[in-house]
């Protein structure tokens, strides 16, 4: 199936120029033209990939982003803005977007950009996609909710985001350097503590002995695997 792309800008040309062509490319689109809609779109509907003008009616793109995050909402944004500046690149990075292009842009670049977070997203087969199981554990891949034993399980987005490269990657070997890259979009091998961090908390939260866990384990030396 086709990567599913919602495409928010309020400007009816950008609308229709930049959907044909990713249409073109294969991605199946669907629009949203003001904050609101933008919003409401990307929290009842599954996107592998959101692209999020900043100025827009109602809400601005720097809201519509914080707010999906805090909804929980894990898909990657591509944040896509007339603004220049160091400081509004910064606040999208940190309200939660992973990635921004600044117009006018070229398509080239744009695709390009797109591809490279598709990539980096949990990659799930999506004929299986709806949900997972291990023990007592229940996952919605393509949401947010996560069932302990019938009960909800508090996760984090990132947390979240961690389980769902986990569970596609099942029985392997995984390298804290490559779930810094992958999961978190990191380079740098000073962040690795990151990992060990976030994999102490889904211990908590979904092992029955943390101390002693049955899912997600410690290699040796190399990293972490998920062993259902």
């Amino acid at each position: 199936m086709p990567a599913n792309l919602l495409l928010v800008d309020d400007e009816p040309a950008l609308l229709m120029t930049v959907g044909d062509r990713l249409r073109k490319e294969g991605y199946a689109v669907e629009c949203a033209t003001d904050g609101d809609e933008a919003f409401e779109k990307a929290t009842r509907f599954p996107f592998d990939l959101i692209i999020l003008d900043i100025m827009l009616p109602r809400r601005s793109g720097f809201t519509v982003c914080q707010e999906i995050r805090e909804a929980g909402i894990i898909t990657p944004v591509l944040m896509l803005t007339a603004r220049s500046q160091t400081h509004d690149k910064v606040l999208s990075l940190k309200l939660g977007a992973d990635d921004y292009v600044t117009k006018p842009f070229q398509m080239p670049e744009l695709i390009a950009r797109i591809e490279a977070l598709l990539r980096r997203a949990p990659s799930i087969p999506r004929t299986q996609a709806e949900s997972y199981q291990f023990g007592s554990i229940d996952v919605d891949l393509r949401g947010t909710s996560v069932l302990r034993n019938g009960q909800p399980v508090n996760l984090s987005a990132r947390e979240f985001q961690l389980l769902r490269y986990f569970i596609g990657h099942l029985n392997t070997t995984l390298s804290r350097d490559e779930l810094l890259k992958e999961v978190w979009g990191y380079s740098e091998k000073v962040f690795t503590r990151t990992v060990d961090m976030h994999v102490a908390s889904l211990r908590q939260k979904l092992e029955n002995n943390p101390r002693q866990p049955k899912f997600i384990l410690t290699v040796q030396g190399l990293g972490y695997k998920f062993k259902p």
